[in-house]
């Protein structure tokens, strides 16, 4: 059984987890890059699947470019759903977050659907991204990642 401070300490990583999508999409929504890209490890890694092929970006200067990139060709608006967190130990966990896509540029134009596959680590005291890979369910041709 496991103590009270076990629990405690169990439900505030998860908190802390659960929280990071939902910063994610909040920096995208206010094009902040560097508020993105501080969420992740200095060596993390984003993976895109799309139907056609898959993009993997590597580091803070690689998801830095992304980032720009994507916020000047579709200026999208996230939307998180159904977070499931598994603990795999005190300093590493997964996670699945279902995201529905629209476009700023395209009036709030529905552009996609798909989900993140995560990987979180604990750096010190905070939690963040080691990983994220996007795969995308249902984007709408030339709307969306290819």
């Amino acid at each position: 059984m496991k103590s009270t401070e076990q629990l405690v300490t169990e439900l505030l990583d998860r908190e802390a987890i659960r929280d990071l999508p939902v910063r994610y999409c909040d920096f995208v929504w206010r094009g902040d890059v560097a508020g993105i890209v501080n969420l992740f490890t200095e060596d993390a890694t984003f993976i895109t699947k799309g139907r056609e092929r898959e993009a993997v970006v590597h580091g803070h200067m690689g998801l830095t470019k992304m980032y720009e990139s994507a916020f000047g060709d579709m200026d999208p608006r996230p939307y998180i759903h159904n977070h499931v967190v598994d603990l795999k130990s005190s300093t590493h966990a997964t996670g699945t977050c279902y995201v529905e896509l629209r476009s700023m540029k395209r009036a709030m134009e529905w552009i996609g659907s798909g989900y993140y596959e995560d990987e979180y680590v604990k750096v010190g005291e905070k939690w963040k991204f080691a990983s994220r890979r996007f795969v995308a369910i249902g984007l709408v041709p030339g709307r969306g990642q290819k």
